[in-house]
């Protein structure tokens, strides 16, 4: 049986990674395939532009495209329209695999620090963020057994812009704490082959977030202890949003069982050097 990853960037690669050890055949969709780690099955397809073509046999679908420009245009072309390419091509290969779009929690529209769920009513905030729930509106209305991730701050190897800025004495802190969401990469790709595999009937949306939201200044703090240099700069900045504190429940309750269940293991995994790009 086979697996498609359609778009097989960081994210996607380290899925296609864990449903290769599995035992399953898995083909990575994106434009430039070459670079691909075995035993992937790069084929090279522009998802926002092209239907792809799917085996017959295909068992498990992931959407995991990513815009290329942090534009309206360029979110509808990579959610909205790679949405509708792959949901083509899959009713063209006359399949009826598990379905599953990772999205983003930046669909809600909670500013001030309150708790969010999969329940919680969303009002996106930005243009971009109503695309996204535009793309996830799509898929679940055609997907037949689909599966929405919303996902957090990703964090993990290769992705140290905060460690960078905290070691390099860049990190500032305004007076307005910030409540922060974050997954790591690994836990983020072991909940989507989770949900795929290990649930008999996954429901229809799931927010993919550690055990703890964080406060913005905490997490800095806690990177400066551990790589030994000073705290961050406190500034006098205008009020930023308090943010939102998302959780994580539902996806607990299927048996998932997150490697990093807060950002200090997750962190300390990651300069520690623990994981690679391509494991």
């Amino acid at each position: 049986m086979t697996v498609v990853m359609a778009g097989c960037g960081d994210l996607g690669t380290e899925t296609a990674l864990r449903f290769a050890a599995t035992g399953r055949t898995v083909v990575g969709m994106r434009r430039t395939p070459a670079h691909l780690p075995e035993p992937i099955l790069g084929q090279a397809v522009d998802l926002a532009r092209e239907r792809p073509s799917f085996p017959a046999d295909t068992e498990i679908v992931v959407v995991a495209t990513s815009a290329d420009e942090r534009t309206e245009a360029g979110y509808r072309r990579a959610y909205v329209d790679a949405v509708d390419h792959v949901l083509d091509a899959v009713e063209q290969a006359g399949a009826d695999p598990r379905i599953l779009l990772v999205s983003s929690t930046s669909v809600y529209d909670a500013s001030d620090g309150r708790w969010v769920d999969e329940d919680t009513v969303v009002s996106p905030p930005t243009d971009t963020a109503r695309v996204v729930l535009e793309a996830e509106e799509r898929f679940l209305a055609r997907a037949g057994r689909g599966t929405v991730l919303r996902l957090g701050g990703l964090y993990g190897p290769g992705r140290d812009r905060l460690i960078s800025q905290v070691r390099d004495g860049r990190a500032t802190v305004g007076p307005t704490p910030q409540w922060t969401n974050r997954i790591h990469r690994d836990d983020a790709a072991a909940a989507l082959v989770h949900l795929a595999t290990q649930v008999e009937a996954p429901g229809p949306r799931y927010l993919g977030v550690d055990d703890e939201p964080a406060e913005r200044r905490a997490v800095m703090e806690f990177l400066a202890a551990e790589l030994g240099v000073p705290g961050p700069v406190e500034v006098d900045e205008p009020a930023r949003s308090a943010g939102k504190r998302c959780r994580n429940d539902r996806l607990r309750d299927t048996g998932f069982t997150f490697a990093h269940p807060t950002f200090r293991e997750g962190y300390r995994a990651v300069l520690g050097g623990a994981g690679s790009r391509h494991r």
